[in-house]
């Protein structure tokens, strides 16, 4: 998430109130997670496990919870809970904007896009031209949508992440502060929801067709002309590349690749990222047909132990 004007490192310790290393004039452009950070961003790590990962990482600066030696050319904020001022920032930069209308004065609707009745449309959408929009979809604030784009009923773009830390009085959410970004001629099917970036964008790049009552999780990129059946959960992080096609019941674990053109039966568990131009069966996901080998061989045992036992 970049800011709409750059920051001093001062001016952002003040915001939070916490102290800083670095030169008060250090200039700071923006915010966002570790796996989409850019240089001149913050970006937030509270556990030692992640340290390392963080300071080596293309941040400019790092809100951390521990005094440490600071990397050449980067600064610290340090913080007692960067979970906390991490979401401080992002209330900050990105407000909630309440709406009093189904669709909002900010928005931005190009030529011949039909929207039906009782659908809500937020602040700073913008919708490409020639697109179909029914009834009771809502596409929460910031959101982009291309041309030639069809969203059925009861779809909701740009929901909050499912993303909490575990504190001794219960979860606390992580805000979101990202888009989601549909490029041309992505249809979605009815009762989808599609989780906005933390800090980035959730993108479902041009020509991808998802069909009914399927997630999508938060940061995820659908890469172009993709196939995903009803049912299938999506989590957060995760890259789909070009032309792959998922069936029904398909479930993701977060921050993996499936590669193009891969084939993801229906009913799969995708542990791990799975290389492109293949096809996948099973929980752990295996090679379809190898997998499908094994079902074969297991109900031979009860044959194999019958014989045994003349």
């Amino acid at each position: 998430m970049r800011f709409s004007n750059s920051y001093t490192l001062k001016q952002i310790a003040t915001i939070i109130n916490c102290n800083y290393v670095g030169d008060d004039d250090f200039l700071v452009y923006g915010m966002n997670e570790i796996h989409v950070i850019e240089h001149g961003e913050i970006v937030f790590v509270d556990h030692p496990k992640y340290y390392e990962k963080a300071l080596k990482s293309k941040a400019s600066v790092v809100l951390i919870n521990t005094e440490v030696e600071c990397p050449e050319g980067k600064a610290l904020l340090i913080s007692d809970d960067p979970f906390r001022d991490f979401n401080t920032l992002t209330q900050f930069f990105k407000p909630f904007q309440k709406s009093n209308d189904l669709i909002a004065a900010t928005a931005k609707i190009g030529k011949n896009t039909i929207i039906q009745p009782n659908t809500f449309v937020g602040n700073n959408v913008i919708i490409g031209a020639n697109c179909l929009i029914h009834s009771n979809v809502s596409i929460y604030d910031n959101c982009i949508i291309g041309d030639h784009v069809v969203i059925q009923s009861g779809t909701v773009l740009g929901s909050e992440a499912f993303y909490y830390k575990n504190r001794p009085e219960g979860y606390d959410r992580l805000i979101s502060g990202g888009r989601v970004i549909l490029e041309d001629a992505v249809e979605i099917g009815a009762l989808c929801t599609i989780d906005k970036g933390v800090t980035g964008d959730t993108t479902i790049k041009k020509g991808t067709k998802i069909d009914n009552q399927v997630h999508v999780g938060h940061d995820t990129v659908i890469g172009e002309k993709c196939l995903i059946a009803s049912q299938t959960g999506i989590s957060g992080c995760v890259v789909i590349e070009d032309e792959v096609t998922i069936w029904g019941q398909v479930g993701t674990t977060s921050g993996i690749v499936i590669g193009k053109k891969a084939v993801i039966m229906a009913q799969t568990g995708v542990s791990k990222s799975l290389e492109g131009g293949k096809s996948y069966f099973g929980s752990p996901a295996e090679i379809s047909r190898e997998k499908l080998k094994q079902l074969a061989n297991v109900k031979k045992i009860p044959m194999i132990l019958k014989k045994l036992r003349e």
